[in-house]
């Protein structure tokens, strides 16, 4: 089978809608009752649980003041004054789940030193602080979830719930059935070996 390049030109970037919370609650039931620090952590959205229980291990939590080494202490939150390092962490306030059509041209990150766009340039109309669920990369347009919900974003993007993805891809070339039962068994990179792909081909154009 003979093989043909298929040049795409990929459309161009274009600013997305802006971004409006797609459902809010509020955090009152862990605000209640103290709860595990680490847990808190989580909930406030600074890191993982796992992180969490690194940063307390090493100092760098404060509870009112004082140095808290131990993952299972208590604090409530809202009340108790919490620093992780110089930076405080915030009261509960309502959670919010955003749902944005990343468009191309944009980078996944809070921050990036080479000056490209951040996908957080597209919810200045977001009060909350909130974070991008896992990323697309610059060259990707699609589904991109925003979130303060600690513990709800770690559950879809830690590998041991295996949530699943779904991605469409345009590819120069002629795609080869080689190529697509690589994917089905999982592609090999320096030190890993990629989980098994459920592979549709859509057309040969």
């Amino acid at each position: 089978m003979s093989k043909r390049l298929i040049k795409k030109k990929r459309p161009k970037s274009r600013k997305a809608p802006k971004a409006r919370p797609l459902h809010q609650t509020t955090n009152l039931e862990e605000a209640r009752e103290p709860i595990r620090l680490n847990r808190l952590l989580s909930l406030a959205g600074i890191t993982s649980r796992r992180k969490a229980d690194e940063l307390i291990a090493a100092g760098r939590v404060r509870v009112n003041g004082k140095v808290v080494r131990e993952p299972g202490f208590r604090a409530i939150w809202g009340k108790d004054r919490i620093h992780v390092d110089d930076r405080e962490v915030p009261g509960p306030e309502g959670r919010v789940y955003i749902m944005l059509n990343k468009p191309f041209g944009y980078i996944c990150a809070m921050s990036d030193p080479l000056g490209r766009p951040l996908v957080t340039e597209l919810l200045d109309n977001v009060k909350e602080r909130v974070y991008p669920v896992g990323r697309l990369d610059f060259d990707t347009m699609g589904l991109l979830l925003f979130t303060n919900d600690g513990e709800w974003a770690y559950r879809l993007t830690h590998p041991r719930f295996n949530v699943p993805k779904t991605y469409k891809a345009t590819v120069a070339g002629y795609m080869e059935d080689p190529a697509i039962e690589l994917l089905k068994s999982g592609v090999r990179i320096p030190g890993a070996v990629r989980a098994k792909a459920k592979v549709t081909l859509l057309s040969r154009n």
